[in-house]
């Protein structure tokens, strides 16, 4: 039942701005496969090859250190309110930390926040779509604002103290950069 394509129909961007919430799939060489819920109005269709999403400061950082180590990236969305579907999306990403120049103009893409930590740019070279008819059905009831009130309540200098002691490195020890590339 599953049908793949080479980009992201009119169709399929409208299912994923729909979604409240997406998954983020990424993995080094060796180490452990990462599987990342994501919500939080994080992501935006830009064309039919590319998608960007907004990383917000949270506990780990395991995209960051998978990228920087395999660049490839998986996103996916599951139909949980009407339309019985599974979309997912394959390609490399480039990561942009705040340092970099072309963060602040993606940047205006997405509500203000003081967490946003990386923004990453996706490429698309397969999208594929199952039925989802085994998913079950879930009523959306809205968003949890406790991400935004921490990262507001520490301010940006807290952002950066916060990432300098819990966001450099995966869990299996690959360097994230979020505190600026190694020489």
């Amino acid at each position: 039942m599953a049908k793949q394509f080479d980009q992201i129909s009119d169709d399929l961007a409208a299912f994923i701005a729909a979604q409240h919430m997406f998954f983020v799939g990424s993995a080094a060489q060796d180490g452990r496969v990462n599987i990342s819920p994501k919500g939080m109005d994080s992501l935006r269709v830009l064309g039919p090859n590319r998608i960007i999403w907004r990383n917000l400061t949270g506990s780990g950082n395991e995209t960051a250190g998978h990228l920087a180590s395999v660049n490839r990236m998986t996103l996916m969305w599951c139909g949980f309110e009407v339309r019985p579907m599974v979309l997912r999306t394959y390609g490399s990403a480039h990561t942009l930390h705040p340092r970099d120049a072309e963060f602040a103009d993606l940047n205006t893409h997405f509500p203000p926040s003081h967490g946003a930590r990386q923004i990453y740019d996706l490429s698309i070279d397969l999208v594929q779509t199952s039925c989802g008819y085994a998913v079950p059905f879930m009523d959306y009831a809205g968003e949890r604002d406790v991400l935004a009130k921490w990262a507001d309540d520490k301010g940006p200098e807290g952002i950066k103290a916060y990432w300098a002691t819990r966001n450099t490195q995966t869990i299996d020890g690959f360097d994230t950069h979020i505190d600026g590339p190694k020489p």
